[in-house]
């Protein structure tokens, strides 16, 4: 102990100095936006490095896992193939698909299901066309919106996390609701304020609606697990995923060609009411 007090005395000057810089970095990164920004983007390279390489120690032992998926993925896209050879429009689940969208192939380096606001982290970024507000999804469904980008990485906002609030709804019916998720299971969530007048059934499939620009319509989610009548009298529905969000790998980012002309058409919308 009397060693320990020795050291800090003998290079007191030394540490006030090191506490007293740390505090001013720290300062100018919160008080400057352009500090602060490089700071992000320097923290996202840095922690994307790492989760790269534990993700290529892991991977491997998730072969056998992956290779099932891929050659369902494979099967999938095989049929597709199927129908542009005859002609025939292509169907994700009894839903067209429409070809204003282009799907970016990632891996999931890092993930989180634990916390309130969990997030993954992608091995692709603005260099690979990614941007904020994209949609993700895997071969089982709907992952997560992507939240923030830097050049070779990108972090998505879960559909664990309690800031998310997706528009879907009954796959049998137009009667629609918001995902959220209320912490208590990594793979169930909720879909609320469904209309109390809408035929709803344990076991029916739940899909994401298409009436913003991330997701298209008919995008998988899950199933009723189970349902209550709420307070303001609509439905509250319990959502068993399709996704295991504990063990995800490869996914997909959507893009929608024609999400920036529908944004900028809304926004001049509500300008012109102002």
């Amino acid at each position: 102990m009397q060693q320990i007090i020795f050291f800090f005395v003998r290079n007191k000057n030394f540490l006030l100095f090191s506490l007293l810089f740390l505090f001013s970095v720290a300062l100018t990164i919160r008080s400057h936006s352009f500090h602060s920004a490089k700071f992000t983007s320097s923290a996202n390279f840095l922690s994307g490095g790492v989760y790269n390489i534990k993700s290529s120690i892991t991977e491997y032992f998730d072969l056998q896992d992956d290779n099932i998926k891929l050659l369902n993925e494979n099967k999938y896209l095989r049929k597709q193939l199927e129908a542009y050879k005859n002609e025939v429009a292509i169907i994700v689940d009894s839903v067209a698909v429409p070809i204003k969208y282009e799907f970016i192939a990632s891996k999931v380096i890092n993930n989180t299901y634990s916390k309130s606001k969990n997030l993954l982290t992608l091995n692709t970024g603005s260099k690979d066309g990614i941007k904020i507000d994209m949609g993700v999804l895997s071969s089982n469904g709907i992952v997560g919106i992507v939240n923030n980008v830097s050049k070779n990485y990108s972090t998505v906002q879960s559909v664990l996390n309690t800031n998310s609030q997706i528009n879907a709804r009954l796959k049998n019916s137009k009667h629609f609701g918001s995902l959220v998720w209320n912490t208590k299971e990594p793979n169930v969530v909720q879909l609320t304020d469904v209309n109390r007048l809408a035929a709803v059934k344990i076991g029916d499939t739940i899909i994401t609606d298409g009436k913003s620009t991330i997701f298209p319509e008919g995008i998988l989610i899950g199933t009723i697990k189970k349902f209550t009548l709420g307070e303001n009298d609509s439905f509250n529905l319990d959502i068993q995923l399709f996704n295991d969000m504990t063990s995800l790998n490869h996914v997909y980012v959507i893009e929608n060609k024609e999400a920036e002309e529908i944004l900028l058409l809304e926004k001049e919308g509500e300008d012109g009411q102002q």
